[in-house]
């Protein structure tokens, strides 16, 4: 992680910090469970380990294994802590509803099973797989996101309400993705079997279903229930099902 990462990090975590404060004075009932959230903790890696076991654990020894688990890697590999930051700052920026860094934090649970795949992709490259389908198993029982290790994610990722949502091993998704609930991303059945590969700023509307080996473009949209088997350029919109194209950008004039 560079200086200017490090340093973002201890800003993002001193914001939380300092809404749990404000929080934890106007309302102190509240305030006794941010102690332990939030306030208790050094930084932004702690806390986040911590809400990570205590979402996937639901014994004491499986919440300190999770814990254990997502602080090694995220102290392993600190480019992982730093996309978590801006997929938080993902949220606050999409969403109209929200207007801090606090709430996503500790209530959307897409947010954290994005980060508990960060952890589950890194512990599957660094030849711990069983734990790793562990972290994807719990994830999908109990946040209903299931997100294979070996799927591939940008940053500043959204996933907005997040409740059926799977994506595929090898699936590729740029940063700035937006997928709304009940996506499916995969494989279809077709050989050779290939995952759909897709680009930056795309947004995928509730109850799509991409297969195949597809490409959607950057900034593309995909529409609510929109069943997608080909390629999507990048700009345009893909609504139906089959899916149909409208909306794309106008060719660039002839020089």
């Amino acid at each position: 992680m560079t200086e200017a990462a490090i340093m973002a990090s201890e800003s993002l975590w001193q914001e939380i910090r300092g809404e749990a404060q404000r929080a934890a004075a106007a309302d102190p009932i509240f305030g006794k469970a941010l102690v332990g959230l939030i306030l208790a903790h050094d930084d932004f890696t702690a806390a986040l380990s911590d809400l990570i076991g205590r979402r996937l654990g639901d014994s004491a020894a499986e919440r300190e294994r999770f814990t254990t688990f997502s602080r090694d890697a995220f102290r392993t590999h600190p480019d992982l802590i730093e996309a978590a930051g801006r997929d938080l700052h993902a949220i606050v920026l999409r969403d109209p509803a929200i207007a801090g860094l606090m709430a996503p934090l500790l209530h959307f649970k897409g947010y954290v099973a994005l980060q508990a795949w960060r952890v589950s992709s890194w512990l599957w490259h660094h030849d711990h797989r069983d734990a790793a389908l562990l972290f994807q198993n719990e994830a999908s029982n109990v946040l209903q996101v299931s997100i294979h290790p070996a799927a591939s994610l940008g940053s500043s990722v959204y996933l907005d309400h997040a409740t059926g949502i799977v994506i595929g091993a090898n699936v590729v998704i740029g940063d700035e993705a937006t997928i709304l609930q009940n996506v499916s991303i995969g494989r279809s059945a077709e050989l050779p079997a290939r995952s759909p590969r897709i680009g930056r700023g795309v947004f995928i509307g509730s109850g799509a279903t991409i297969l195949g080996d597809v490409r959607i473009g950057d900034f593309a949209k995909i529409g609510a229930g929109t069943v997608v088997t080909s390629d999507v350029p990048g700009g345009c919109t893909a609504i139906g099902n089959p899916a149909r194209l409208t909306n794309c950008p106008e060719p660039a004039p002839a020089a």
